[in-house]
């Protein structure tokens, strides 16, 4: 029995190594589709969930929340664990746990089960997330190879983003809201015998004890952070305890880890990267980027809906160009990483994308589908283009060793830009839309300062004056919400061209050095049986 087992082993080794890397792509962009997918796909479900678990405020609020905001502070602790015990191991594990908590998110019946089984479908991602880029980063050893898988991989989180929402509306019509997490299963089971045969496994450097202490706190440094940066995002003050507790509690734990790095001799997470001029250029570029698009994408989505009047399903097309145009740039960007070279390419990305939102500053109170198509197209080719040259400059300056916390600090870096953007340009879209409403002639000054809060409810307070205090306040929302976009617009082309300026460190020129020593390819299996072969004559 023992040797039957260790044969099956050998057996499976020798099938990940032999496996063709592109083939392995496949599996793991198909991992990151669907982490890609479960962030968004819930979003239009909301109301049917509401309906039928009837949650209170704050566990809504945490049925959307807690998803991102455990993925978010997980990604360091598992991205470096997986460097000590195998990157696949950990993969495998996170595709496990995600189909397990799927399941239990559709099946769920109150609001508890369902806020339980979203922090655990968190767990996964973030078991998932950093591994497929370590391991990208593990088989794609040549850099002009790894800059196309590169641009593979990020054309599927484009795709999955975009993909959730369209998705989540067309399974509601079928189906009952549990089905937008039970879809996940099938494919998980899918995944995980072909990843189990197919993956190769890799490791970094396995010297010294994995600091646990460490990996927990950055942990719950990031959950308060993250946390903290959501509530700001969502209106709360930013001196409320609410907060400011976890901002402080988060941002010490975060500096103790700092501090314990430094001083180990086997850090958890090699800092020293940091001090590498084009890794911290990349990760400052990444959360530049966040920060300015991901808080406007959701004051657009408002503009298509309530001013413009649009449906769901209508604002989902008008805003699937921006999602082809970053696919088409995420496939064309190892060819322009090639010709021009790390430090243009990102600065032309911002350069793009600044323009897009400067050219958006045009749109009104009436639609110019024109306009909006040929903003969203540069906005999304932009965009794309930044990211995708700022996540390949990062990975390549990590040493292979360190693939996983690599990994890591970049989509942390991404998901606390996405949390920063969405309260700062929320921030500033609040200060230049609520003044407008202030004085608007025969609405009660109460009723002001409710409609201040936010376009939706200024229009359920017009419908419920109604006559003309009703219609006079309904323009005046729709004037401001349009002249705080605008406002928001500028300061984002302002974030976007102080990106440009950053990225001007970044290499001029991209170097494609030979693999690194004890960095394997993985090769395809006419090579690998060719090995196989050669060594077997040697050994005759």
């Amino acid at each position: 029995m023992s040797g039957t087992t260790t044969a099956a082993a050998r057996c499976r080794r020798e099938a990940g190594a032999g496996a063709n890397r592109w083939v392995v792509l496949v599996v793991l962009c198909v991992s990151l589709l669907l982490v890609a997918v479960d962030a968004t796909v819930l979003h239009v479900a909301v109301p049917a969930v509401t309906e039928d678990l009837r949650p209170g405020a704050i566990e809504l609020l945490w049925i959307v929340d807690v998803y991102p905001l455990v993925c978010a502070s997980l990604l360091i602790l598992f991205g470096t664990l997986g460097d000590r015990v195998g990157r696949r191991r950990i993969l495998l594990l996170g595709y496990a746990l995600f189909g397990v908590a799927s399941g239990i998110a559709a099946l769920a019946d109150t609001a508890q089960v369902l806020v339980a089984a979203r922090a655990l479908l968190g767990v996964g991602g973030a078991m998932i997330m950093p591994a497929t880029l370590s391991i990208l980063r593990q088989v794609f050893p040549d850099r002009r190879e790894r800059a196309l898988a590169i641009g593979i991989w990020s054309a599927v989180a484009a795709v999955g983003a975009a993909v959730g929402p369209l998705l989540g509306g067309f399974l509601l019509e079928h189906f009952w809201w549990g089905s937008v997490f039970l879809v996940n299963i099938p494919l998980m089971l899918v995944s995980l015998p072909i990843g189990r045969w197919l993956l190769p496994e890799s490791t970094g450097d396995r010297n010294g004890p994995w600091d646990v202490v460490g990996a927990l706190m950055a942990a719950a440094g990031l959950f308060g952070v993250v946390f903290a940066v959501k509530r700001l995002g969502g209106g709360e003050a930013p001196l409320g305890p609410v907060t400011l507790v976890p901002l402080v509690v988060g941002g010490a734990l975060l500096a103790g880890f700092v501090r314990r790095q430094r001083r180990r001799e086997h850090p958890l997470v090699e800092l020293r990267m940091f001090a590498r001029p084009a890794f911290s250029t990349s990760v400052g570029c990444i959360v530049l980027a966040m920060l300015a698009l991901v808080g406007l994408e959701l004051i657009a989505a408002q503009y298509l809906q309530l001013v413009l009047g649009l449906s769901p399903l209508e604002t989902g097309l008008r805003l699937l160009p921006l999602t082809v145009a970053a696919m088409a740039a995420g496939l064309a960007g190892a060819n322009m990483l090639r010709r021009f070279g790390p430090r243009t390419m990102v600065c032309f990305g911002f350069c793009v994308t600044a323009a897009a939102v400067i050219t958006l500053t045009a749109m009104g109170g009436h639609d110019n589908t024109g306009l909006l198509l040929f903003g969203f197209v540069l906005l999304g080719f932009g965009l794309e283009t930044t990211l995708f040259g700022a996540y390949e400059s990062m990975l390549s300056e990590a040493p292979p060793a360190q693939a996983g916390g690599a990994a890591a600090i970049g989509e942390t870096s991404y998901q606390l830009g996405a949390g920063i953007g969405i309260a700062l340009l929320g921030s500033v879209m609040n200060a230049a839309y609520a003044p407008g409403l202030s004085s608007v002639p025969g609405v009660p000054a109460a009723d002001s300062a409710a409609a201040g809060h936010s376009l939706g409810e200024a229009y359920e307070v017009a419908g419920r004056l109604g006559g003309a205090p009703g219609a006079a306040l309904r323009h005046a929302a729709r004037d401001s919400f349009v002249h705080g976009l605008h406002v928001t617009l500028l300061v984002s082309a302002g974030l976007l061209l102080l990106g440009a300026v950053m990225a001007l460190r970044l290499p001029r020129v991209m170097e494609c050095e030979a693999p690194a020593a004890g960095v394997s390819d993985v090769p395809a299996p006419r090579e690998a049986a060719e090995s196989r072969a050669r060594q077997s004559r040697v050994s005759a």
